[in-house]
């Protein structure tokens, strides 16, 4: 009976913890709302915060937020299959259970306004982590890619953005939660206005070093939408070839400025040029054309028995093929499916990824003809080792080579782009996106979108961009703000485990003392 009692308190604080998962997905891309983020954190903590609460009930809440958060923002998983929607929902939800456990025994320390943020930002930093590399997607820094806030990224970096952000839901939590103590609540005011206000100051410059480069972004487009285009892949080469033999007439009559490289994407070959003559004349036939570089991307077989990996390919129109970036980050159960011995008796939807992709070993550094690029390939987008390993090796420009025709028209592509736009406001770099079907474009170092393409059409976008030297605060920080950060934050779970504060339980009223009866004498 107690139980269903304990129970019955925690359901209703379940309940507003699902809404405010839910509210904060609808921040992010398709959507594109994020004043939900500085609103739904409070709503979340509110259900987290209070005396009576044990760490099962936190964990219970914690859960019911994370899982709706995560089903509101990919679903467009869902294309793989539902299941695959609702297992990953279920695994990141969970990092959100473990926050809400700690987070009920840390909202009782006296300095709990520091420590929550901190433990978001820790949170954040083991979803990007595990398993198996993780899955930084729901970062809240993503979120603000359209907003002053998210200037902040190029001083701060990421995990300082999604701290900067957790601070403002704490502070709109103390104005409304704090009702009867006046001080806190002028203060709380005061500190979000100085946020919102210093990040407007910002100005963010994108000036090169006087040097500049010209670029072409060729998106092909794919023969159909979901899975339908695999199995297509020569299709999808020669529509690269086409759109690529259509530049240089343009060029030739003088209506396109002459690149000095050209970028195909992500799979814009899935069939080895080193292995098919046919794919490899194709690719010629376009280098040749065009006179200068195509950075191909190419998936190649090997190293191993069974293996493959996807690749930047240079091809140069007087050396060949050259130098090869080989995506480090490959996505599991996407690309390569681990514990595959064991699943695929069990799971045979997974038969269709293939062979193992294996990951690369080195950072995409990739100089062609005096300018050195920074090439990443889709996801691995959105991990910050892959990002500051291009950068500190001198990247002037970035390349982002994608594939999101699986996902076209369910809003992945929209919500990478915008993690892409993060990235140049955190690197000070221009980003150029070559994609398959959509989204491609150009992003200036500031985050200004140049061009975005449509989706499930074929384009080509010749941009004159500056090449730059100099790095951002962010990049010279590196990893420091997220470890300091969280650091903070498991301190802050061992200070509030070692307090002597425990939940109160309600008092049951004191028990009446029986009427004082007369002696008779």
């Amino acid at each position: 009976m107690n139980r269903l009692k304990a129970l019955g308190r925690v359901l209703p604080r379940v309940m507003v913890a699902v809404v405010a998962g839910i509210a904060l997905g609808y921040a992010f891309e398709p959507h594109t709302h994020p004043w939900l983020a500085v609103l739904s954190l409070p709503l979340f903590f509110a259900a987290l915060n209070s005396p009576t609460l044990s760490s099962k009930a936190g964990f219970l809440i914690g859960a019911g937020f994370g899982i709706a958060y995560y089903a509101t923002l990919v679903p467009w998983l869902s294309v793989i299959g539902g299941d695959a929607a609702i297992a990953l929902a279920i695994l990141e939800g969970l990092f959100y259970a473990v926050f809400g456990a700690f987070a009920v025994r840390v909202f009782r320390h006296k300095l709990w306004a520091l420590w929550i943020p901190c433990l978001w930002v820790a949170t954040e930093f083991a979803t990007a982590s595990v398993p198996f590399g993780g899955f930084p997607w729901g970062r809240l820094a993503w979120a603000f890619s359209d907003s002053p806030l998210g200037r902040l990224a190029a001083y701060v970096g990421i995990p300082g953005l999604s701290f900067v952000i957790a601070v403002l839901g704490v502070l709109v939590y103390v104005v409304f939660r704090q009702a009867s103590r006046f001080r806190m609540r002028v203060v709380a005011v005061i500190a979000g206005v100085a946020i919102f206000g210093g990040s407007a100051l910002i100005n963010l410059s994108t000036d090169g070093n006087g040097k500049t480069v010209t670029a072409a972004m060729v998106q092909g487009n794919v023969p159909g939408k979901g899975l339908e285009f695999l199995g297509r892949a020569r299709t999808v080469t020669k529509n690269h070839l086409a759109a690529t033999l259509d530049l240089e007439k343009r060029v030739q009559a003088g209506t396109e400025a002459k690149p000095d490289v050209v970028i195909w994407p992500e799979n814009s070959t899935d069939i080895d040029p080193f292995k098919d003559d046919e794919t490899r004349a194709d690719i010629e036939e376009a280098v040749k054309a065009v006179g200068v570089p195509i950075l191909v991307g190419a998936v190649l077989e090997g190293p191993g028995p069974n293996e493959r990996q996807t690749t930047g390919v240079v091809w140069d129109p007087q050396t060949g093929p050259g130098q090869i970036y080989a995506k480090r980050h490959p996505v599991p159960f996407g690309e390569y499916i681990p514990f595959r011995e064991q699943l695929l008796p069990y799971i045979k939807r997974l038969e269709m990824i293939g062979r193992q992709t294996a990951p690369g070993k080195v950072p995409g550094i990739v100089p062609i003809r005096g300018v050195t690029y920074g090439d990443v390939i889709c996801f691995e987008l959105a991990y910050d080792n892959v990002i500051a390993d291009v950068l500190n090796g001198g990247a002037q420009v970035l390349i982002v080579q994608t594939n999101n025709a699986t996902y076209g028209g369910t809003g992945q592509p929209e919500q990478q782009f915008a993690i892409t736009r993060m990235r140049a406001i955190e690197t000070g770099r221009t980003v150029l996106i070559a994609s398959t079907s959509g989204i491609s474009g150009v992003i200036q170092p500031n985050g200004k979108v140049e061009h975005k393409s449509g989706q499930f059409v074929a384009d080509v976008y010749v941009a004159k961009v500056p090449v730059r030297d100099g790095k951002t605060l962010a990049i010279r920080l590196g990893a420091w703000p997220q470890w300091i950060l969280t650091g903070l934050g498991l301190l802050g779970i061992l200070l509030a485990l070692g307090s002597r504060s425990t939940p109160k339980r309600p008092q049951e009223p004191p028990a009446a003392k029986p009427a004082r009866q007369k002696v008779p004498v």
